[in-house]
Order: structure tokens, then C-alpha cells, then sequence
């Protein structure tokens, strides 16, 4: 069907072709020291994550699900406590919540920005609620201020799940230092994106950051001297270095982002798709680091859209096709279908489109193009 070059949802090649020789300086440095686990590179990107997100302590990790276990153990959630959190995210969410013994609670999105609706919060508390993850879904931070005001009001903690949103802001304020602990992936497709799996907590307690420390590290201290159980947590030496190459190139690559969320915009626009495509809305007070540009399809035809547009070798994704409490896995947790409608809403209707840095303008024209194209269709053939 197409006659364009393909569209990747997400071209990682180009970031790595940028930065190769300093990548391979790297990694040679890593394999010459001989210091393949902790070592001097962990500790120089732990320093660097967290004066970049301006927070007192940063740790490596094995992967964002990892510092997601990492900071609900370090904060002592467990068996017998609830955490609230929003149906509509990845999967690894809610996962170690079930994997430390404690109970999701799920309340609804806001329908506009995907995150979690704070209006709705404190009608999910119980006297077993300890915490509040406020996901920050698809690059841009959750609405933090009345989440605040609720969690002080009750005495709960707040995590950040930042997977997707390392460089945004609330409030002037980075994600990272909007909660007790925050949570980072560095998995190739995020906006820091590591070459294969990583990821950080990040605090600016020193109970909290040394407790994590130590059950990354199989609840050592010192070596072969065990006071917790804990587990095998660490960040790889080798994707530290890497890492460390890429982050002062972060926020160049989020400002290219931005500029092409803004393209889309104006492409969206411009080809009068207002009504059949909806664009992402960069919230008040935010900075939207559009780790995806997830728009919204009308009149129910998300689903053959997405089917023509990989059948036109342009790259897509549906993020996601089930709410949390849908999983099959979930089903003895007491919701069920219209639990939470906007979250449900949003899985029928939302879909990805491709973002990178580095995508150019050319690209982002087949894409909307092609959108313009079955859309226009499809209205002509219902009237």
C-alpha cells in the first residue's frame, strides 16, 4: 500500500549513530577497568541523575519495574497495606504492588491528560492506605498539587512513577522530587533511553535512599552481613557508562520532541482533523516531555486506523488496549467492566504516533497525511 519511506514509532538508531565514537569510548573504558558491576561509572550516573532531577540521591537500577519494587520495599509497603493508583498504565505498576504483599487500589483518569484524576483520590482511602503512585503517563507529570494536599491531610506517602517522564516538569519543579521516592526506566524507547533494560529510584531522604541501597544489593551491610532480605537490584557498570554519555544530550532531545509534538499540532490542524483526531493537551504549569504523542480517534475507528497505517509501514502503537483491572490475571480484585469509564474510554480511543528525537517534518507529514487520508474515508462513506 505505500509508496513513502516506512515511519518507525521510534527510531532509536538515531541517537545511538550520534553519539557512536563516545559510546564506544565508553563501554572500551568499562571493559579496560575491569570493574563490570558498581564501580566508578554507577557512582558518577547516580550523581548525575540526581542533580538533574535536583534531588539529594539518585540509585542505579536493574530496570524501572525494579526501582518501582525498590521504592515500595524501601518505604515499607507491604503486606496488609493499600496504594492507590490509576487503572490506565503500564503493567509493572501495579505488578509490584501484588509482588510486596500490598492491595491496589485503582481511581479513575483524567480524561484529558491520562493521569490519574486527584478529584477523585480521596474517595479511595481506607484506614489501610499508605501511599499514593502517581504515574506520570506518557511524558507529563500527574497533577501533584491537590495530590499533595490530600496525602498530608491522611499521612500517606506519594511515589512517582516517572518511567516516561524523566525531564518533565510540574510547577517548575523536575520529575523526581515531586513525591517521597521516584521511580525511572531507562529502557531504549524512553527519553533517557539506556541498551536494554535500567533504571533509577530517586529521593531526597537518606533513610529511604540507604535502605533501597542496601536491598538492591541483597540486603548487604557489609558484604555477606545481612539485616533485610533484599535482592539483586544493581545497574550494570556498562549501561551506567552508556547512560552517562547520553544524559547531558537529555534535554536537547526533549526541546526536539516538544518541537515535533508541535508539528503534529499544526499538521493535525492544518489538515482540518479537529473532531476525528484528537491532539495531547500539555496541562497548566507543565512541561510535557511527549515520551509518545498519543492522540485521540473518534467515531470508534482507532482500531482500522491503526490497522491501515501499519499496513502503510508507518509505525503505531495503542497504549493501552486493557485497563488494569481488565487483566485476566486481576479478576478476583472485585472491579469489572465500567469500574472506571474514563480509563476505558481512553483504551478504545487513544492511540501512538511516531515520536523521536530526530524525527523530521517530512515524516511527521506521511503520518498525519495518511491519518487525513482513511479518516476523510471513512466520513465519506458513512454519509
Amino acid at each position: 500500500m505505500a509508496t513513502h519511506t516506512p515511519v518507525p514509532l521510534c527510531d532509536i538508531g538515531i541517537t545511538t549513530r550520534e553519539l557512536r565514537p563516545q559510546l564506544d569510548e565508553a563501554l572500551k573504558r568499562v571493559l579496560d577497568s575491569g570493574q563490570l558491576i558498581n564501580g566508578p561509572e554507577v557512582v558518577a550516573l547516580e550523581k548525575e541523575l540526581s542533580d538533574y532531577c535536583e534531588s539529594n540521591y539518585a540509585l542505579g537500577c536493574g530496570s524501572g519495574t525494579e526501582a518501582l519494587s525498590l521504592a515500595l520495599h524501601g518505604l515499607e509497603i507491604g503486606v496488609g497495606d493499600e496504594v492507590i493508583l490509576p487503572p490506565y498504565t503500564f503493567f509493572a505498576t501495579v505488578g509490584s504492588i501484588i509482588r510486596c504483599g500490598a492491595t491496589p487500589v485503582f481511581c479513575d483518569i483524567d480524561p484529558v491528560t491520562f493521569n490519574i484524576d486527584p478529584y477523585q483520590i480521596e474517595s479511595k482511602i481506607t484506614p489501610k492506605t499508605k501511599a499514593i503512585m502517581a504515574v506520570h503517563l506518557f511524558g507529563q507529570c500527574a497533577d501533584m498539587e491537590p495530590i499533595w494536599s490530600i496525602a498530608e491531610r491522611h499521612g500517606l506517602l506519594v511515589i512517582e512513577d516517572a518511567a516516561q517522564s524523566l525531564g518533565a516538569e510540574y510547577k517548575g519543579r523536575r520529575a523526581g522530587t515531586l513525591g517521597a521516592v521516584a521511580c525511572l526506566s531507562f529502557y531504549p524507547s524512553k527519553n533517557l533511553g539506556g541498551f536494554g533494560d535500567s533504571g533509577a529510584v530517586v529521593t531526597n531522604d537518606p533513610e529511604w535512599y540507604e535502605r533501597m541501597r542496601i536491598l538492591r544489593m541483597h540486603g548487604m551491610e557489609p558484604r555477606y552481613y545481612h539485616h533485610m532480605v533484599g535482592w539483586n537490584g544493581r545497574i550494570d557498570a556498562i549501561q551506567a557508562a552508556l547512560l552517562r554519555v547520553k544524559l547531558p544530550h537529555l534535554d536537547r532531545w526533549i526541546a526536539e520532541r516538544r518541537q515535533a509534538a508541535k508539528n503534529y499540532d499544526a499538521l493535525i490542524e492544518s489538515n482540518h482533523l479537529h473532531g476525528m483526531l484528537i491532539r495531547p493537551m500539555e496541562a497548566k504549569n507543565c512541561l510535557h516531555t511527549y515520551n509518545q504523542y498519543v492522540v485521540r480517534v473518534q467515531s470508534g475507528k482507532r482500531d482500522e486506523l491503526l490497522s491501515y497505517l501499519k499496513a502503510s509501514q508507518i509505525g503505531c502503537e495503542v497504549y493501552y488496549p486493557l485497563s488494569l483491572h481488565q487483566r485476566p490475571c486481576f479478576k478476583n480484585i472485585g472491579y469489572s467492566f465500567g469500574s472506571f469509564p474514563a480509563s476505558e474510554e481512553a483504551q478504545k480511543c487513544t492511540l501512538a504516533l511516531p515520536m523521536f528525537p530526530g524525527i523530521t517534518q517530512a515524516q511527521q507529514e506521511i503520518v498525519v497525511h495518511t491519518c487525513a487520508a482513511f479518516l476523510r474515508q471513512t466520513v465519506r462513506s458513512a454519509a
